[in-house]
C-alpha cells in the first residue's frame, strides 16, 4: 500500500460524515465527500445541481442530459447520469488515492480501491439515528423516521447496485463502530491509530 486510505460508510444519522472530517482535520488529511461531485461536474461538463441529484443513489430512468436538443447532448445521450456519475467518481477515486492520503466519504470508495484501503463503517441504532436526524434538520421526529430509512434505502440499493455486495454486511468492512457507544473524539481516537498503523 503506497498511501495510507480510509474509507468511510455510514448509515444516514450515524454522524459518519463529520466523523470523517474531523478524523481528517486530526490527521491533516483531506476528506473528500460532496467535492467528489464538483470534481466530477468539471470533468463531464455537466451542472453541478443535476448531479448532485443522483448522487449516491442507483441508476433509475432519469436520463444523462435527455432535455437538451440532440445534437447537444454527450455521446452517452440515453446512459443514465447515475451510471455517469459513478464512474467518473470511480475513476477520480483512483486517482485521487494514487497521489495522496486522504479520507473518502461513501460512494463505494471501500470498494473501488479493495485492499488498498481501511474500510470503515459508522452506523448506530434507528432511533438514535432519528433523534439526530431531527436535531440537525430541524424537523419532526416524524418527519426524521421517514428521511432517515429513506436515505438508508437509497444508500444500500447504490452500494448493493454498483458493487455487488451486501451494504450491511459487516465482513466486507475492516473496522465497524457504533457511534451511540462512543464520543467523537473516541471514536478518532481508535480509528486515527488504525490508520497510524496502517502498513506497519
Amino acid at each position: 500500500m503506497s498511501k495510507r486510505i480510509i474509507s468511510i460508510n455510514r448509515l444516514f444519522g450515524s454522524n459518519g460524515r463529520n466523523i470523517g472530517k474531523a478524523l481528517s482535520e486530526d490527521l491533516g488529511i483531506h476528506c473528500y465527500d460532496k467535492d467528489l461531485i464538483q470534481i466530477a461536474s468539471n470533468e463531464q461538463g455537466l451542472p453541478y445541481e443535476e448531479l448532485l441529484k443522483v448522487d449516491e443513489k442507483c441508476a433509475s430512468k432519469r436520463r444523462y442530459l435527455s432535455d437538451k436538443p440532440p445534437q447537444t447532448e454527450s455521446q452517452y445521450p440515453f446512459y443514465p447520469m447515475n451510471d455517469i456519475l459513478f464512474q467518473t467518481q470511480r475513476d477520480i477515486i483512483r486517482f485521487i488515492a494514487k497521489r495522496e492520503e486522504c479520507i473518502f466519504i461513501g460512494r463505494c470508495a471501500g470498494q473501488i480501491l479493495g485492499e488498498d484501503c481501511l474500510k470503515v463503517f459508522i452506523h448506530a441504532p434507528f432511533e438514535y439515528r432519528v433523534q439526530i436526524a431531527a436535531n440537525r434538520m430541524g424537523i419532526s421526529e416524524e418527519d426524521a423516521r421517514t428521511h432517515v430509512k429513506t436515505a438508508d434505502k437509497e444508500r444500500r440499493s447504490y452500494y448493493e447496485y454498483f458493487t455487488d455486495k451486501k451494504w450491511m454486511d459487516m465482513s466486507t468492512y475492516d473496522v465497524c463502530i457504533d457511534s451511540s457507544r462512543f464520543t467523537q473524539e473516541q471514536i478518532i481516537m481508535m480509528l486515527k491509530a488504525a490508520y497510524e498503523n496502517m502498513g506497519a
